[in-house]
C-alpha cells in the first residue's frame, strides 16, 4: 500500500471512536474486553487501545529504538484516543454530521487513489488484520473532525491583507523559512508551584538526554512530549519568522540546522525547539500548480425535493450517461446548477480545492473522461466528469490565495490545539488501565 493508505490506516486505528455508543458496543463484546478509559459518557475499550498501539509498533518496525517503553507509548496513544472521542462528541453537539453516503464515498476515494476497488480494499484490510467496519467508521470520524475544524476556522480565524502582503514581501526579498520540531511539557491553567517545578525538572532532564546524545530529538518527542504531534516526532512543519513565537524567533536566525534551543516557558508549558532545516521562502511555493477542467451535474436538495429525491435524480442521470448519453447534453437539460447548465455543466479550469474538498477528492480519483459516482456536498448531490488536467503558472492572485491559506492553516493549528487543551481540561476522563495520562516522571538529571 502507498503512503496515503498507510496514513489513513493509522488514522483508522487511532481514531477508533464510533458514532454508535461505545458503551453499547462494549456490551456486545466478550467479557474479557475491559474498559481502558471513561471519557465523559463514553468509553475507550482495551481492545481499541491495544489495536492502536499495535499499529504504532508496526509503523516503527524498523525504528523500534525510537519508541518509549510500552506503558509510556500506551499513555501517548490513549491520550490521542481521548482527544478523538472529545472531538467527535463536540461535533455531534454542534450538529456536524457525515452521512452513510459520504462515508462510502470517502472509502471509495481511498480505494481509487490506491488503484483498488472497494472490494480489493476490503481484502487488503483483512490481510493486514483490520476490520473494514472499523476502518470505515474511523474514516468517518476523521471526516467529522475535519468538518468541525473547518467550521471552527470559519468562525475564529481571519487573515488580513497586511499579513498576506508581509509574507509575500518576505518571499520576494529572499526571506527564510524554518522547519521546526518541538517537545512540549504542558502545564495546566493556574499551575501550582509544585506542578511548575515538576515540569521544569522534566524538560531539563529531556534536554540533558538530547545534549548527551542518549536520545535523538524525534525519539524524545515521541516519549516525553505532551503535544498532539508527539507521535510524529514533534514536527511543526515549515514556518516563517512571523509565525514563530518571539522567544524563539530571535535565536533561530543564528542557529544551524540540527541545533536545539530551550527550554522556554510559553502559554502552553515548557518547550524545546529544534531547527530541522532552512530554505528560501521564494522556493517554498511551486511555480506551477495543477488545474482541473471538469463538468458537473447538480441535483439540488430543497425543502420540496429532499435528500432522497435529489439522490434518486442524480442516480437516474448517472444511469443515462452510463447508457451512452452525452454528459454535456444531460447537464444542459437537467442540472440544477443554473450557472454552469447553459455551458453543459462546464466549470472551466480551476485549482483542486476551488469547489471544496469533496470535488477535489473525486477529481483526483478520476482519469480524463471518466465520470464520478454520485457524491454529496452542502449544495446537493453531484456527478462530475474530469475533462483534463494541466500545470499552470501561479498568478499573483493564486500566490496570494496560497499564502493566505498557509497563514490561515498555521493560525488554525495553534487555535485548534488551544481548544483541544481546553476540551481536555474540562472533560471527565477516568483512566482504567496501567496507562496514565498523568505527567510521567522526569528523566534523571545529570549528576542527580
Amino acid at each position: 500500500m502507498n503512503k496515503l493508505l498507510a496514513r489513513l490506516l493509522a488514522v483508522a486505528l487511532l481514531a477508533a471512536a464510533s458514532t454508535v455508543s461505545a458503551v453499547a458496543h462494549a456490551q456486545q463484546l466478550q467479557p474479557v474486553d475491559r474498559i481502558a478509559a471513561v471519557v465523559n459518557e463514553d468509553v475507550i475499550l482495551r481492545s481499541e487501545l491495544d489495536r492502536a498501539v499495535r499499529n504504532i509498533l508496526a509503523q516503527y518496525a524498523s525504528r523500534q529504538e525510537q519508541l518509549p517503553p510500552r506503558d509510556v507509548l500506551e499513555r501517548q496513544v490513549l491520550e490521542r484516543l481521548v482527544l478523538v472521542r472529545l472531538q467527535v462528541a463536540r461535533a455531534a453537539e454542534t450538529g456536524v454530521r457525515v452521512s452513510d453516503e459520504e462515508a462510502d464515498a470517502a472509502v471509495a476515494t481511498v480505494a481509487a487513489q490506491n488503484n483498488l476497488s472497494v472490494e480489493q480494499l476490503r481484502q487488503q484490510l483483512a490481510r493486514d488484520g483490520l476490520s473494514y467496519a472499523d476502518f470505515r467508521s474511523s474514516l468517518r470520524d476523521e471526516l467529522v473532525i475535519q468538518r468541525l475544524r473547518q467550521r471552527f476556522g470559519q468562525t475564529r480565524i481571519s487573515v488580513t491583507d497586511g499579513e498576506v502582503d508581509a509574507a509575500l514581501a518576505a518571499q520576494t526579498s529572499g526571506g527564510t523559512q524554518y522547519r521546526l520540531a518541538h517537545v512540549l511539557v504542558a502545564l495546566p491553567e493556574g499551575a501550582t508551584p509544585e506542578q511548575i517545578a515538576l515540569a521544569q525538572q522534566k524538560i531539563d532532564g529531556v534536554k540533558a538526554l538530547i545534549d548527551k546524545g542518549e536520545m535523538d530529538f524525534a525519539a524524545a518527542a515521541v516519549r516525553y512530549s505532551d503535544s498532539p504531534n508527539a507521535l510524529e516526532g514533534g514536527d511543526l512543519g515549515w514556518r516563517g519568522l512571523g509565525e514563530i513565537p518571539g522567544a524563539f524567533a530571535g535565536p533561530i536566525r543564528s542557529m544551524q540546522a540540527g541545533q536545539v534551543i530551550g527550554p522556554v516557558r510559553g502559554p502552553s508549558g515548557f518547550q524545546l525547539l529544534k531547527l530541522v532545516a532552512v530554505r528560501d521562502a521564494a522556493q517554498a511555493e511551486p511555480r506551477n500548480v495543477t488545474q482541473f477542467h471538469a463538468r458537473h451535474i447538480l441535483a439540488r436538495i430543497t425543502d420540496t425535493a429532499g435528500d432522497a429525491a435529489a439522490k434518486a435524480k442524480i442516480d437516474t442521470l448517472r444511469a443515462r450517461i452510463d447508457g451512452g448519453a452525452d454528459f454535456a447534453k444531460v447537464a444542459a437539460e437537467d442540472s440544477d446548477d443554473l450557472n454552469s447548465r447553459p455551458q453543459g455543466g462546464d466549470l472551466g479550469w480551476f485549482v483542486p480545492d476551488a469547489y471544496g474538498p469533496e470535488f477535489a477528492s473525486q477529481l483526483a480519483a478520476l482519469q480524463d473522461g471518466q465520470v464520478s459516482s454520485a457524491f454529496k456536498t452542502q449544495a446537493g448531490w453531484h456527478i462530475v466528469q474530469r475533462v483534463g488536467t494541466r500545470q499552470a503558472n501561479v498568478t499573483d492572485e493564486n500566490r496570494r490565495a496560497q499564502v493566505r491559506e498557509t497563514i490561515g492553516q498555521r493560525k488554525l493549528e495553534d487555535e485548534w490545539n488551544r481548544l483541544l487543551r481546553e476540551m481536555r481540561g474540562e472533560a471527565y476522563v477516568d483512566i482504567r488501565t496501567g496507562a496514565t495520562t498523568e505527567t510521567p516522571a522526569a528523566p534523571p538529571n545529570p549528576g542527580g
